[in-house]
């Protein structure tokens, strides 16, 4: 999955049903609200609730760095 992919626009975390960001070149989408990730395998995003994983709040402060403009 690349950054200009139209299908981020409409992908939505499965908890809070709010934007997710791609993180790259991890090939993640992650929410920075809820401090959790998601991975993406063979390009196909793993959106169920129990394929997320909770990142602690040292890496959580990393991406939101990454992810800010």
């Amino acid at each position: 999955m690349n950054p200009d992919d139209p299908l981020l626009k409409i992908l939505a975390c499965p908890l809070d049903k709010g934007p997710l960001h791609l993180l790259t070149p991890e090939d993640v989408l992650y929410n920075p609200r809820l401090h959790r990730r998601y991975p993406i395998v063979d390009g196909i995003p793993q959106l169920l609730p129990s394929s997320g994983e909770q990142v602690p709040e040292e890496e959580h402060e990393q991406l939101v760095k990454r992810i800010s403009p």
